[in-house]
C-alpha cells in the first residue's frame, strides 16, 4: 500500500467532475486499504496530533463564500482507534511526541478527495495534524517513522499542494505559469535522484521557492508521504496539471 501526496485544491472539489476528480475515483477504485492515515494541511497543531475514535467523524466545513450545495456534503467516514494506536506507536518509538483528539471532525483537507475516492465513506479514516514551523528534515523524518503502515494494509496520504500562492493566481488563466512549473519540476528531479539533502534545503535551493511556499502548511505533506515511501524506489508522478496559472495538482505515489 504504497503511500501517496495529493493535491485538495479548491474546496469545490467535492462537488466537481472534472479530470482531476475522475483521477481520484479512479485512484481509490484500484485501491482496497484496510485503514485511511491522512496528513492534511488544514490541520495545525505544535505536536502531532492524531484523531482516536471509532464513530463517525463530523464533516467541518472550514471555509466560507462557496455555493450552498458543497455546505450539504457529508462525508460519514468513522475512525479507527486501533489504527490511530499504531500510529502514534510508531511515531513515538521514533522519539517524536504526540497527542491525540477525540472529538474533531474531518476538514476539507481530507473529506473533498476521500469522497471521490472512497465515495462510500466505509474505510476507517485517522487524521493527523502538521505543524508547517517543523525543518523539511523533521517532515520527512515524520513520514519514515511510519514507513511500517504500509505493511499493515494502511493508506497514508500527504493531502496539501507543492505551489500553493493564493496572491498569485490568475483566475481565469488556463496555461501554467513558469515560475510553478519550474518549481514542480525541481522537486520532481531531485526526489528521482533520491537526492534528499538538496530537498531539505528547497528554499534556498529550489527556483522560484519562496513565490511557491510562501507558507509551508500545504507543502509539507509532500515530505511526510515522501519519507513514509519505500527509499529504494523511484516515486512516481501519478497526475500533474494547474489550475489558474499557479496552483499546481501535481500528485505522487512513493
Amino acid at each position: 500500500m504504497k503511500p501517496l501526496f495529493l493535491a485538495h485544491g479548491s474546496p469545490m472539489l467535492a462537488v466537481e467532475q472534472n479530470e482531476y476528480s475522475k483521477f481520484l475515483q479512479q485512484t481509490g477504485a484500484s485501491l482496497k486499504p484496510d485503514a485511511i492515515v491522512i496528513f492534511t494541511a488544514h490541520w495545525e497543531t505544535e505536536t502531532v496530533t492524531i484523531s482516536s475514535k471509532d464513530d463517525e467523524y463530523e464533516t467541518i466545513y472550514d471555509f466560507y463564500g462557496f455555493p450552498d450545495e458543497l455546505y450539504k456534503v457529508k462525508y460519514p467516514a468513522k475512525g479507527s482507534t486501533k489504527a490511530a494506536e499504531l500510529v502514534g506507536h510508531l511515531l513515538s518509538e521514533n522519539h517524536i511526541p504526540v497527542a491525540y483528539d477525540t472529538s474533531r471532525g474531518l476538514d476539507h483537507g481530507s473529506w473533498t478527495m476521500l469522497k471521490h475516492m472512497f465515495p462510500k465513506a466505509d474505510i476507517p479514516v485517522v487524521q493527523v495534524s502538521v505543524n508547517p514551523y517543523r525543518s523539511a528534515e523533521e517532515q520527512f523524518r515524520i513520514g519514515e517513522a511510519l514507513r511500517g503502515l504500509s505493511d499493515q494494509n494502511i493508506l497514508l496520504i500527504g493531502s496539501g499542494v507543492t505551489v500553493h500562492n493564493l496572491r498569485a493566481v490568475k483566475w481565469g488563466q488556463k496555461e501554467p505559469e513558469s515560475w510553478a512549473v519550474e518549481f514542480d519540476e525541481w522537486l520532481i528531479e531531485k526526489m528521482n535522484k533520491h537526492d534528499i539533502n538538496s530537498l531539505f534545503r528547497y528554499e534556498e535551493l529550489a527556483p522560484h521557492a519562496k513565490m511557491a511556499v510562501p507558507r509551508a502548511e500545504h507543502f509539507v505533506p509532500l515530505y511526510i508521504a515522501l519519507g513514509s515511501g519505500d527509499p529504494g524506489a523511484v516515486p512516481q508522478v501519478i497526475y500533474r496539471s494547474y489550475e489558474f496559472g499557479t496552483l499546481s495538482y501535481l500528485s505522487m505515489r512513493f
